[in-house]
């Protein structure tokens, strides 16, 4: 099914696409969700990894994020039985279909980047290399 730009938000065969858009939206809404995703892209990640990896969130946060994708379907938790446990985190096939977004998202922020205004308050736990500053 083709859909045009224009009119979007009318029902195209029964589905409303501003609704759908909406869920879609939703998945990855949160101010951790993305870059989680991002980082899980590239490779497979443990949790503390994943948590030195983001500079600025906590342990809880993290783990209800992670929890939140993985309910969703994006991403999928495996737990090895060692001593001390051992737990995976990588993204899903239906993950790896928003590679594109992924890309484009790449491609708009190498040209456009710059000209965003960096940010100076952060909320949430200190990075270490804020710390030692």
């Amino acid at each position: 099914m083709v859909v045009s730009m224009e009119n979007m938000t009318n029902e195209v065969d029964g589905i409303n696409m501003h609704e759908e858009m909406r869920r879609a939206f939703g998945l990855l809404s949160g101010k951790w969700k993305l870059e989680i995703m991002w980082l899980l892209n590239q490779r497979i990640y443990r949790f503390g990894e994943l948590r030195k990896a983001i500079p600025g969130i906590t342990q809880h946060m993290l783990t209800a994020q992670l929890r939140e994708l993985e309910t969703d379907g994006l991403v999928e938790r495996t737990v090895f039985a060692e001593v001390p446990p051992r737990v995976e985190y990588e993204i899903t096939q239906k993950a790896r279909g928003l590679g594109p977004t992924m890309e484009a998202l790449t491609a708009w922020w190498s040209e456009y980047g710059q000209t965003v205004p960096a940010k100076t308050a952060s909320r949430g736990r200190k990075s270490a290399n804020a710390k030692s500053k």
